[in-house]
């Protein structure tokens, strides 16, 4: 019998992304339900103590935090997106946090109060895209021609420059070949492309530019 997968989510969330990726990379058909995390209804506080999306509700019962989700998956479907090799699911988990630490340093980057703020924040990106590029190989995905749980947890933080670019030009990816040909890879991917909200671009810019902060200024 299969099972029944539904996935709470938060339009702007790119944990929820990185849940959805998975879910779509596995084949896995799943209902998704959007809330409005300032308004948070009773029955969702029941399946998520933090809070938080996403939520993966598995024939009702409740899994939180994207990683969990995603190791779930992992070790409950096929196709397996973690390595065989022990060692290297442990460095690619590394990796994974690498990519929730650089999502952390994305909102400093669009919170940064004023100009010197901003510029050093985008300075902190730009420093840990540089250890990308030295970890990556010839690509396309992190660890070569194999899809894998580190390009569906990189694959929400890239969408964010999409958006960035468009404001102005902070040579976030100058200089970095090969994380430019991975960043491309995991745009033109079919289970990124369906992983956020269709409005996402919109609701983004929408998100950025009411937040009072120098990225805000610069929008307008």
């Amino acid at each position: 019998m299969n099972s029944k997968y539904t996935l709470i989510s938060h339009k702007l969330c790119p944990y929820v992304q990185r849940a959805a990726i998975t879910l779509t990379e596995k084949g896995i058909s799943f209902e998704r339900v959007e809330i409005d995390l300032a308004h948070k209804p009773d029955w969702f506080l029941q399946v998520s103590p933090l809070g938080k999306t996403p939520v993966l509700l598995v024939d009702g019962q409740a899994i939180f935090e994207s990683a969990v989700i995603c190791e779930y998956l992992d070790e409950t479907t096929s196709p397996r997106l973690h390595p065989e090799s022990a060692l290297e699911r442990a460095q690619h988990r590394a990796w994974i946090e690498f990519a929730s630490a650089t999502l952390n340093s994305i909102g400093g980057f669009y919170n940064a109060a004023d100009e010197q703020m901003l510029h050093a924040k985008a300075a902190e990106l730009q420093t840990k895209f540089v250890q990308l590029e030295n970890q990556l190989g010839d690509g396309p995905y992190f660890s070569g021609k194999n899809f894998s749980l580190v390009d569906a947890a990189f694959a929400p933080v890239f969408r964010y420059f999409e958006v960035f670019e468009e404001i102005d030009d902070f040579g976030f990816f100058k200089n970095l070949p090969r994380l430019t040909v991975w960043r491309q890879a995991l745009h033109s991917r079919a289970s990124v492309r369906s992983a956020a909200h269709e409005n996402y671009a919109s609701l983004l810019h929408e998100f950025l530019r009411v937040r009072g902060s120098a990225l805000s200024h610069l929008m307008r």
